[in-house]
């Protein structure tokens, strides 16, 4: 029996932490199991707001396609692809421009919200404003049943099925309307308390070395209330149980949650748990992190037959587009 496809993606900006890896990457190695995966590492996608200054990209997408593999990607079971290699996403991208109304792009959610966010760069620009088209045709190229995204993210899919929907009205029906695969995406706290991302510089890297990721969770922000050994905390104040909540057992949880409330147990006793559950996540990644950047032949071979079978079912879909819209 064929498996239903799942397409999803991740932007080249920066290195991956820990939570992409729970997040996202996690989720991905058991959807190869079940389902045609197809994962693309999004490099156009992140020159849509770093466009200004691209000398890193390179080495994102290296880090990004490494991570893949280490964190248990099978180029076996799944399909691995860089999107620039792809160029029928860009041509699908422009024909989808012709028959998208400004004010769909204009409403996305993030669209004002990511421009706040980031103030200090020159936004103003159509790729920024398209990222949705280019979004939604990296998705219905490939004709994906299933996006996993997390109920957040469900508006933000749903411009991929108006845009899907109105092409196969105009035209004929190409498209399947992408379905959200739901996913329970936990939520990581970075160093600081603050949600774990790149631009907050608050983050535990894959690539980072287990010294500098114990360095970094010893010094984590904890319960403000306890600022001495005898003082009794909330763990739920504390960034740290929230990461106990992710990577440590129930009874792990009961235990650090209780030591906290009475006192039993400091912020370091507490932290060393987490620093014990983080490395054995880490450490098979670490081994094969190093074992992937001593074989970069490996690398390549697999991004090449991953972009050779992926470029096919897009070169497919696209000539069924062109014949749709009269470009034959």
């Amino acid at each position: 029996m064929t498996k239903d496809r799942v397409l999803s993606g991740m932007q080249s900006s920066g290195n991956v932490h820990i939570g992409n890896l729970v997040g996202a990457l996690q989720n991905w190695v058991k959807l190869q199991d079940k389902y045609d995966c197809h994962y693309f590492i999004a490099d156009w996608h992140a020159l849509t707001t770093g466009y200004a200054d691209p000398s890193s990209l390179q080495d994102s997408v290296k880090d990004l396609l490494i991570n893949f593999i280490a964190a248990g990607l099978d180029p076996e079971k799944c399909t691995i692809f860089i999107q620039s290699k792809i160029p029928e996403h860009a041509e699908l991208h422009l024909l989808l421009s012709m028959i998208t109304p400004l004010g769909w792009l204009e409403r996305v959610p993030t669209y004002k919200e990511k421009q706040q966010e980031l103030k200090e760069k020159d936004l103003a620009t159509y790729g920024f404003l398209g990222y949705p088209l280019l979004q939604t045709a990296d998705i219905i190229i490939y004709r994906a049943k299933y996006v996993p995204v997390g109920v957040d993210q469900v508006p933000h899919l749903e411009i991929s099925r108006e845009i899907a929907r109105r092409f196969n009205h105009i035209y004929q029906d190409v498209f399947p309307e992408p379905e959200a695969l739901l996913t329970e995406f936990p939520k990581v706290p970075g160093i600081d308390g603050r949600k774990m991302s790149k631009s907050y510089d608050n983050a535990i890297y894959l690539s980072d070395s287990p010294k500098v990721v114990e360095q970094k969770l010893r010094t984590m922000t904890t319960d403000p209330a306890r600022v001495k050994r005898t003082d009794k905390g909330n763990p739920e104040l504390s960034p740290v149980f929230q990461l106990h909540k992710v990577f440590s057992s129930k009874e792990e949880q009961d235990e650090v949650a209780v030591g906290c409330r009475t006192a039993g147990i400091g912020c370091i006793d507490c932290k060393k748990v987490l620093i014990k559950n983080i490395f054995k996540v880490l450490e098979p990644i670490w081994a094969r992190r190093e074992q992937l950047l001593s074989n970069p032949e490996q690398l390549k071979d697999i991004t090449d037959k991953g972009t050779e079978k992926a470029r096919k079912t897009a070169q497919e879909t696209m000539k069924i587009v062109r014949k749709a819209m009269g470009l034959l």
